[in-house]
């Protein structure tokens, strides 16, 4: 699918950027990867580690900047939007600064796609978009529809927009597992509630479900793989076999429970065998479903009122599980 093609992944030298170009260089020999991002180091980290694959770029830039972005995307077929600021309590103490880079800059991303002859954009979300009680997951969610909305922007440019949505990657940068890894030595882990669950999903799962979604891509959709929850507490356990737990309360903006497709979502959900479609709900974005459904002909609309979220998903990952992730982390840091 990617074969000849060029791509431009903008917060490139994250942890989902340097999966994705890992698998796509390997297997799909494309033309030209951009890797887009606003830190140096990393930038240099990154081009030391591939010095010798000549169909990388390494371009640093801010998706703030438009003039940047539009120079970034000359040429470019896919773009992915990984870029993002993602903490969430530091988007509760800097609120300015999560809008500029969380919504102003997926405008930017949107509007410099729209100025060159791009073929498809997807812009990676998050569990807390859906019904978001921080500020974090409400500038995703504003990104998401943005993205979904920038279909009605396109007139005849052979062009397509969609999102992906998914949960807690154990292991990446800044995630719960080497923080709990650290919190071994002393044996004491610092847990904000009990009762806490999460969804999962690895980075080597979350780059081949991005891939899923660049091929079969509509325009208008956004994407949630059906995907494992753990417990928070359970996942101490597979670290330490008797593990201490300081309680130290929830923090702001954050939930017991994570959510990917909320109530008022499902009556536009599909559901198909390993994720969901959520359709657009728009008078503005023509979407023929009639059509869609003969190309994509197992799937079913979902229950009136369903909802997806992570205590009440039927999947769990055991500590026996949790054992085999931190333990095929351990091998790659």
């Amino acid at each position: 699918m990617l074969k000849g093609q060029n791509i431009l992944i903008t917060g490139g030298t994250g942890s989902f950027g340097k999966n994705f170009i890992q698998k796509i260089i390997k297997i799909d020999n494309p033309k030209k990867i951009i890797i887009y991002s606003r830190d140096e180091q990393k930038h240099f980290k990154l081009q030391k580690e591939w010095k010798d694959h000549k169909n990388l770029r390494f371009l640093i830039g801010d998706v703030r900047d438009l003039n940047r972005l539009s120079y970034a995307m000359n040429e470019v077929d896919i773009v992915v939007h990984a870029a993002a600021m993602k903490h969430v309590p530091q988007a509760e103490y800097n609120p300015f600064e999560v809008v500029k880079t969380n919504v102003l800059g997926a405008q930017n991303i949107i509007e410099a796609a729209l100025s060159k002859k791009v073929k498809k954009v997807i812009a990676l979300s998050t569990d807390k978009a859906s019904s978001p009680v921080n500020l974090y997951g409400a500038t995703k969610l504003t990104s998401d529809k943005l993205f979904l909305a920038a279909n009605n922007y396109k007139g005849k440019k052979d062009i397509k927009f969609s999102v992906v949505r998914y949960g807690n990657v154990l292991g990446s940068e800044g995630s719960i597992l080497p923080f709990f890894i650290k919190c071994k030595q002393n044996n004491i882990f610092p847990i904000t509630d009990k009762r806490m669950t999460r969804f999962n999903i690895t980075l080597d799962e979350s780059v081949s479900f991005v891939l899923f979604c660049l091929k079969n891509m509509w325009g208008g959709e956004l994407f949630v793989p059906k995907i494992p929850s753990f417990k928070i507490i359970d996942l101490a356990k597979a670290i330490s076999n008797k593990p201490k737990f300081k309680i130290i309360g929830i923090r702001p903006g954050e939930k017991l429970h994570e959510e990917m497709i909320s109530k008022s979502e499902s009556m536009n959900t599909i559901s198909f065998k390993n994720h969901f479609v959520v359709t657009p709900n728009s008078e503005y974005l023509h979407w023929n479903k009639k059509k869609y459904f003969q190309k994509f002909k197992k799937g079913k609309y979902c229950p009136d009122n369903f909802n997806y979220n992570s205590l009440e998903n039927n999947k769990y990952l055991s500590v026996q599980n949790l054992k085999k992730i931190i333990k095929k982390f351990s091998q790659e840091i």
